[in-house]
């Protein structure tokens, strides 16, 4: 997998080869999950998970509760959960090559045969690189752009912005968006070929095997990932090595799995080390021996380079800190070209230490200075635009709540900033909203949204730049995979293409005079030919004849985020000429240039693609991010200082990592491993269903009484090449008496996700088995006699769902169910005289003579959710589900569900939950006895009320077997309310910010709830039935991820006999 840049994830896992593909506990798929629940007969566990179905909102919940489990994307058949929203439909082909498939559509074709060639010069280097051969061809399947990556299928889960693509492990797909510049499209196809090299190879050939690397660390196979598809040149990784130096930050090689350490860089870094000093052929022989069973990366390391892993982790901290601060050990000067240890850096604005957010990127300053626009996720759960006091720093406005607003879909913070119009009253931003791209124009006070232009022909649009007469914008935006400029009149919404060719145009920026426009490309560096990308430089194009010519002065190195001065006289722009990325400019008259920072990191966005350089339009001022103190900060320059110096000479080796002497052979060569494209063949994609997964088979064998039986069951995983269907099949059974028919349970699931309507189908048989075993002595003689009971349900089951947004979508189901009932009891007689068997008569139960149920079952369902999950609990947003669920049949009923909650952020770390239900039935058999009562008491519900708490001593006053004060919490209709005031302790979001400790919580909490009937009402509605009530407290802790501990001290209001007591559940907070 390759993420582009180390950001907030919120409540995911994050992104990582195939392993990172969702949410922590996500169910389903077995990417996602690979401990599949074992469904099945005589298990309790079944009986328990199928019980709920008799009382949940409506029948349907077994079947979703099951598809959810079988199928990839169970969050489009669960309760709640955000959509994964197919926006279009994409009709794709295929490209063969010598060694690969590419997966494209129509409008991507050229960079598809572009994106071929690369795939198998690529291939060429990394055989050698590893002297192996992938088994098999190798998929690799393309998006035009991000927001139609995020849309696929082959990958489930959703994916955020800053992933730039994803190797998979069970079909070896690899799958990344096109987008930016041909050389970081080249960089991620190597990267992610790596990885396809790293499973093959760990796999040894073996078909659907899980994630054959899990066992290694993130910067071993990411490390190694980056350092193969880089090299051991680069800025952005030096940047990350010099400050962690600086800082006295860097970390041993046992430390490199913490998460504060961002696992592409320190581990490319500790790779380009390792290759330096002993080889890169070492690369392939170290991963070749990782991961024996017991055997640690420490142990690898010690058996291949003969060297323990704590050596290895001083002698490259070592190299490290020489490299960086220029001084060895002893305080002499090092035989290394280092950045100097001070210069000009400008003054802090945004950033310090304290403050909230490490992240404070994409700077823009308003026309007159005074402003500052940026992102940031100082809200904590997303990226937001905010805007500040471009003197003090003080935030005055943020203008975007991405995180719960289901429009929003992206903010493009990786590769966009937001641009001020000419008068400084509105912002124009990037977005995409609902799967297309859009240009957002707010008001720069308060967010408003005064302009919205859509641009459905593209994939996706980066940093605007308004003309100085305020009536068009100016962009880069992406079509077919291409990255070309574009300008859009506002009043009449015409946009035209002013570039159009392979080439990278990117962060345009318009004169002061209207006439020219400023950009970044590779045009005049490129050949296309070869496959030689080079690095991009500083253009202009004439509005009015559309002729580009190069920047003179402005050619060495990689030249970025152009911007004029207030006079149009000169550009600014951010250069990694020296090795290190610094601001210059240059007089467009006279090709002077001049450096105006000198960092001892560098100036940088979130990736060393991204904007990160802003000046006023009308003002001597300049704002930039710079990445220093493991984060990212924005400083302010003005005055004089804007003028610059001559260029410092540049530093011998700042762009190349510590003890790396050269480029690696992997990639030192363009011409290496050039591939013949004469043989590409186009074809149509025919999708065909293969096997993805094996679940764990299950045996069992056992003896009682004289008797032996076996059982067994597994699951088989089935998906096309792009994941638009998936097929799930699951059996258990057991040689139980009664035959196979009543001990077999069997799902078989269809899932089809190519278009906006989601679809599915599932078929089934579940048997539920009870026994009952009493023992009989007469004088002479023992009587056993074993009643069996079965309850077989079988059902056939069609779901649809269609999303509006990631947040709302509606479900529409209908089905039919068969439940069946038998009984048998045997009856064995023995002598007592004897030992021997007198008599064995098996007879029918009384069961056989109870009718089947036969029930034709309907739904439709309102979805809505846009929470944002804490580690224990909800912490922002709302969600509710709104349920009518017919029964027609043997019995008829309506079933209806209202669940509303809602999570409001308080000051400091406090959240407020409220949750509302109601469930009931509602009809002419909404009250038989054949159907299971609803029951108000489970923990999730109200506490203090759990069945297995009631003892004898609180039914007094109840007649026989009644227990009122038990009774009163069941019936055909429940209402409950809860209200909670959560606080994290520890966590990324605790009081004590901990991101290596498991979240922990504590919340103070008030229950209340009321079960009711047709014949005896609720108080509320004039009835009898009284409600119940607790309160108390709750303290969470997130076990690793894989569930949630709750211990409650709870005091039940309406249970007299009963004190406060403790309960223990595993659950998150409502």
């Amino acid at each position: 997998m390759y993420q582009g840049a180390m950001v907030p994830q919120g409540d995911s896992a994050g992104c990582g080869a195939a392993r990172k593909a969702g949410p922590l506990g996500a169910v389903g798929h077995p990417m996602k999950r690979r401990d599949l629940r074992r469904r099945g007969p005589e298990t309790q566990g079944v009986t328990q998970a199928m019980s709920l179905r008799r009382f949940g909102p409506s029948p349907f919940v077994a079947v979703l509760a099951l598809l959810a489990t079988l199928l990839p994307v169970a969050a489009r058949a669960q309760y709640f959960g955000r959509n994964k929203v197919q926006y279009q439909t994409f009709h794709f082909k295929v490209l063969s090559t010598e060694h690969f498939d590419l997966y494209y559509y129509e409008d991507e074709r050229q960079m598809a045969e572009e994106a071929g060639r690369m795939a198998e010069r690529w291939y060429g280097r990394l055989s050698k690189e590893f002297a192996h051969e992938l088994h098999g061809r190798q998929p690799l399947i393309l998006y035009a752009s991000h927001p139609h990556f995020e849309q696929t299928n082959a990958i489930p889960g959703e994916l955020d912005e800053s992933t730039g693509g994803v190797t998979e492990s069970y079909k070896r797909r690899i799958v990344l968006p096109l987008g930016g510049s041909l050389a970081e499209v080249d960089h991620v196809i190597g990267h992610e070929l790596v990885h396809a090299f790293q499973y093959d190879l760990k796999r040894r050939g073996e078909s659907n095997m899980n994630d054959p690397t899990a066992q290694l660390p993130l910067w071993f196979i990411e490390g190694m990932a980056e350092y193969l598809s880089i090299g051991p040149r680069d800025p952005n990784t030096t940047m990350w090595m010099r400050d962690a130096a600086r800082e006295n930050k860097l970390p041993t090689i046992s430390k490199l799995e913490n998460p504060r350490y961002f696992p592409y860089r320190y581990g490319q870094a500790l790779w380009a080390f390792i290759a330096s000093r002993y080889g890169e052929e070492r690369i392939g022989e170290i991963f070749k021996a990782s991961g024996g069973r017991g055997a640690t990366v420490e142990h690898t390391f010690e058996a291949v380079l003969g060297m323990s892993a704590d050596s290895l982790s001083k002698e490259w901290q070592r190299a490290t800190k020489s490299w960086a601060t220029g001084r060895d050990e002893t305080g002499s000067a090092a035989n290394v070209s280092a950045p100097p240890a001070t210069g000009t850096v400008g003054r802090l604005l945004l950033g310090s230490t304290g403050e909230r957010g490490k992240l404070n990127v994409s700077p823009s300053l308003s026309p007159d200075g005074t402003k500052v626009a940026f992102l940031s996720e100082r809200g904590l759960f997303s990226i937001e635009l905010f805007v500040a006091d471009a003197a003090t720093g003080k935030i005055e406005h943020r203008l975007t709540k991405s995180a719960v607003d289901p429009h929003l879909q992206s903010l493009q913070f990786i590769h966009s900033a937001g641009a001020w119009s000419p008068d400084g009253s509105r912002i124009a931003v990037a977005t995409v909203s609902g799967g297309v791209p859009a240009l957002e124009v707010m008001d720069a006070r308060t967010g408003r949204v005064v302009k919205s232009i859509r641009f459905p022909a593209l994939g996706e649009i980066y940093h605007p730049t308004w003309s100085p007469d305020a009536g068009q914008i100016a962009f880069s935006g992406l079509m077919g995979g291409e990255s070309d400029l574009f300008v859009v009149d506002l009043a009449t919404r015409r946009s035209r293409r002013l570039t159009q060719d392979l080439y990278a145009d990117l962060q345009p920026a318009w004169s002061p005079d209207g006439r020219t426009i400023a950009f970044s490309s590779d045009r005049f560096t490129t050949h296309l030919a070869d496959l030689r990308y080079g690095a991009l430089q500083l253009v202009k194009m004439d509005v009015e004849s559309g002729a580009i010519t190069a920047v003179p002065g402005a050619d060495q190195g990689k030249n970025i985020n152009p911007q004029w001065s207030s006079d149009g006289a000169s550009l600014y722009f951010v250069s990694d000429r020296s090795g290190i990325s610094d601001i210059y400019r240059v007089a467009l008259g006279t090709a002077q240039v001049t450096q105006v920072t000198d960092v001892p990191t560098g100036v940088s966005g979130i990736t060393a693609m991204s904007p990160a350089f802003s000046v006023a339009r009308r003002a001597d001022r300049a704002v930039f991010s710079l990445y220093e103190k493991g984060g990212y900060r924005i400083h302010e320059l003005d005055g004089a200082a804007l003028a610059g110096t001559a260029p410092a000479a540049p530093a011998r080796r700042a762009d190349l990592l510590p003890a790396a002497m050269g480029d690696a052979s992997a990639t030192a060569n363009a011409e290496a491993a050039l591939p013949d494209s004469s043989g590409f063949k186009h074809a149509r994609y025919r999708p065909g269903l293969s096997l993805d997964s094996v679940g764990q088979i299950a045996l069992g064998a056992g003896a009682a009484n004289g008797r032996f039986g076996v059982g067994g069951g597994t699951a088989l995983f089935w998906s096309d090449m792009l994941g638009d269907q998936n097929l799930a099949t699951q059996f258990q059974v057991s040689s139980n008496q009664g035959g196979i028919g009543r001990n077999l349970a069997a799902l078989v699931g269809y899932q089809n996700l190519k278009n906006r309507w989601n679809w599915a189908v599932t078929a089934g048989q579940i048997p539920y088995f009870w026994r009952d075993f009493e023992v009989q002595d007469t004088p002479t003689q023992e009587v056993q006699t074993d009643t069996r009971l079965w309850e077989i349900q079988r059902q056939v089951q069609g779901l649809v769902a269609y999303p509006f947004n990631r947040a709302q979508r509606i479900e529409l189901g209908l089905g039919y169910e068969s439940i069946d009932f038998q009984s048998e009891i045997e009856t064995q007689t023995f002598s007592l005289v004897t030992g021997g068997l007198i008599s064995d008569v098996t007879t029918p139960g009384p069961a056989n003579d109870t009718p089947s149920l036969n029930l034709v079952e309907g739904m439709a369902a309102l979805v809505y959710d846009t929470l944002v999950f804490g580690g224990t609990s909800p912490v922002l947003g709302q969600r509710y589900r709104a349920e009518v669920s017919p029964v027609a049949g043997d019995l008829q009923y309506v079933g209806v569900l209202g669940d509303y909650r809602r999570y409001v952020k308080l000051a400091g770390p406090f959240t407020l939950a409220g949750r509302a239900l109601h469930l009931g039935r509602y009809g002419r058999d909404s009250d038989t006895d054949r159907i299971s009562p609803l029951f108000v008491g489970y923990p999730w519900l109200v506490r203090g009320y759990d069945a297995s708490s009631f003892t004898l001593d609180e039914c007094n006053g109840g007649s026989g077997t009644d227990c009122p004060v038990f009774d009163q919490l069941f019936g055909s209709r429940i209402a409950v309310a809860n209200l909670e005031l959560r606080m994290p302790l520890f966590g990324a979001l605790g009081v004590v910010p901990s991101p290596m400790v498991p979240p922990v919580e504590i919340a103070a909490f008030y229950d209340a709830g009321v079960a009711w009937n047709e014949a005896d009402k609720a108080r509320f509605l004039g009835g009898d039935r009284n409600g119940v009530s607790s309160y108390g407290g709750a303290f969470r802790l997130n076990l690793l991820g894989f569930a949630v501990a709750e211990i409650s001290y709870v005091h039940p209001n309406d249970r007299p006999v009963k004190g406060a007591y403790w309960v223990f559940a595993l659950q998150p907070g409502f």
